[in-house]
């Protein structure tokens, strides 16, 4: 191994931002240098990174976070996932002809969480004022920011599409018929307006000033041009027909983002804080538990013996997400038993020196008809033809370039936020006339087969792939993450076990290459299975990549520095603090002192 980094690791004791975008890393810092803590930062990040990347996540998507608070000691987690709309059942997809639910439009939308999300972290946890955590946001939809090349090529490709199709979107992403040029200032005025308005909501007090922003979302005028616009629209979507949408007010009403125990599990000293199963989280526990009785320390980290044992404990892992993981509050998810040293055990029998090519989910006694109905998945026929999977993270290793959003922030006091917000990006759905944004694409990760944990069904939240973490070891603490769909818990699980059993810092473990596995049921339309596939980086050179043809991986070799989109923080026990971010697609950042 090398020291060689390719920029330096970020360290201090004031605070430190890092994320996907270097602007956002710029807004969350700024915000901790005014006085702010880690979660009004965070809030600032997120809502910043809503607007310079637009092509993935939005005021209207999904948020999943993982925080540590000073004050309270506490670790948690706060769950912005929207269940699907009370309409939202398999009799109704049905009867619309659909095998599968579709990756864009109207029918593929859950209840927005995001922006709810945020707010109660801030009235919760953050000290300032809402006007002053949204302004970065606001200014730059306003004024515009130096649009990223890819941005630009995803408008681009569908300028067409929104002409004909979306004529909302073709107004807000193609002002004046234009598509914008890379780096050239983008503005979107109708999302500064909307988020100015929420920004100036009254009330006597802080905490009532959040309140007022989030009525006005889920039932004032933000609701109310969502459902004006819904009352009659009729979206062309991924399945080349025009649905109409089943959200509706009560929907939105009814709805609030939440907090819960984290899950944890113990790894070689650490304990391991991911979200409960209506998330893959789990999955990145599973995967540990496994190797937890593997020398990989005696392992090359680049070497082919460490890549095809992670490979295959991940295929293990990921199987059983497919099969036990949904939403805990409407099934039974036997989660001891998955984390459970015995289960594990048997798991990691399994693992030989060639490549498996089965999916082998785990026999549970109970829940035996779950893993026959996930093999029935994996080869079924849904009768759609190739398209690129319907998640943005992943379109620049496949047929369209995309990017993502991942932030991590710790402040001087000891708070710290992971967060990998989605959804409501720019492909999934039309703009809401007037509001700047468009809705979500979450519903399309249920299915349309009774009787599972990931059944479609009113109420339910989606099992989604958003998935940050928190690690705490000895009085130091870890958050880290990545945007990537299915490949979210991979990189995280590679990166976390070079930090751990080969001692890489947080930077040189970013600029390692990176691999992943496509043997499981993707999670996005078209939920695509490529048994024994997997995908590496060049950098581990060619006799590694040999080694691992000849054990019977199907290998692919990814353009160099394309796979995984890494940021990392970390308190240590005398608190220091030091940030990372990966240099892949140039453009996240850690910042800090």
């Amino acid at each position: 191994m090398s020291d060689f980094t390719t920029r330096p690791e970020i360290r201090g004791t004031f605070g430190v931002a890092t994320s996907t975008h270097w602007i956002a890393s710029a807004v969350g810092m700024g915000i901790l240098e005014r006085g702010g803590n880690a979660f009004d930062a965070a809030v600032a990040t997120a809502l910043t990174l809503q607007v310079v990347e637009p092509h993935l996540n939005g005021p209207a998507g999904d948020m999943p976070a993982i925080f540590h608070s000073a004050k309270t000691g506490r670790t948690e987690v706060l769950c912005a996932q929207g269940p699907a709309p009370a309409a939202a059942t398999i009799e109704h997809y049905r009867a619309e002809g659909l095998s599968l639910i579709p990756g864009s439009g109207l029918l593929a939308t859950v209840v927005p969480g995001a922006f709810d999300g945020w707010m109660l972290m801030l009235r919760d946890h953050g000290i300032m004022e809402i006007s002053d955590v949204m302004r970065p946001a606001i200014d730059y939809a306003r004024d515009g920011h130096p649009v990223l090349p890819r941005v630009a090529n995803t408008i681009q490709g569908l300028a067409g599409f929104f002409a004909e199709h979306w004529p909302s979107s073709a107004e807000v992403w193609t002002p004046g018929g234009a598509v914008p040029e890379p780096h050239a200032l983008f503005r979107n005025p109708d999302l500064a307006a909307t988020y100015d308005r929420l920004a100036s909501s009254d009330g006597d007090t802080r905490e009532a000033r959040i309140d007022e922003a989030r009525r006005q979302w889920r039932e004032g005028f933000v609701a109310e041009a969502i459902f004006d616009y819904l009352a009659d629209a009729e979206v062309l979507d991924v399945s080349d027909a025009k649905h109409r949408a089943v959200l509706a007010p009560a929907d939105m009403a009814d709805w609030r983002a939440t907090y819960e125990e984290t899950l944890t599990l113990e790894y070689h000293g650490w304990t391991v804080h991911k979200t409960q199963a209506w998330s893959q989280g789990p999955v990145l526990l599973q995967a540990l538990a496994i190797l937890r009785g593997v020398d990989l320390g005696a392992m090359d980290p680049n070497g082919a013996e460490f890549v095809h044992t992670v490979i295959e404990a991940v295929k293990l892992a990921y199987a059983d997400r497919e099969t036990y993981y949904g939403d805990p509050d409407h099934s039974n998810i036997p989660m001891d038993e998955l984390l459970s040293e015995d289960y594990a055990a048997a798991r990691r029998a399994l693992i030989g020196t060639q490549a498996s090519t089965e999916q082998r989910p785990g026999r549970i006694p109970g829940f035996e008809a779950q893993a026959d109905a996930y093999l029935d998945r994996a080869t079924r026929d849904f009768g759609v033809g190739r398209v690129a999977a319907q998640e943005p993270t992943m379109s620049h290793l496949t047929e369209k370039r995309g990017d993502t959003v991942h932030l991590d922030i710790i402040d001087r006091w000891g708070n710290m936020v992971a967060s990998t917000p989605s959804g409501g990006w720019l492909q999934s759905n039309p703009v809401i006339p007037g509001l700047g944004f468009p809705l979500n694409s979450r519903a399309q990760m249920f299915w349309l087969d009774e009787g599972l944990p990931t059944s479609l069904a009113p109420g339910r939240r989606p099992r989604t792939t958003l998935t940050p973490s928190l690690a705490e070891k000895d009085g130091r603490r870890l958050v880290f993450g990545t945007p990537g769909g299915d490949q979210q818990d991979q990189w995280q699980l590679i990166w976390f076990l070079r930090f751990v059993h080969h001692g890489l810092g947080l930077q040189e473990g970013m600029d390692q290459p990176l691999f992943h596995s496509m043997h499981f049921q993707g999670s996005f339309f078209p939920r695509e299975v490529r048994p024994g596939e997997m995908m590496i980086e060049p950098a581990v050179g060619e006799a590694v990549i040999d080694e691992l043809r000849a054990r019977g991986h199907i290998v692919t070799v990814a353009e160099p520095w394309t796979v995984g989109r890494l940021t990392a923080a970390l308190r240590e026990a005398d608190g220091t603090l030091r940030a990372a971010a990966t240099p892949r697609l140039m453009q996240a950042y850690a910042v800090g002192r």
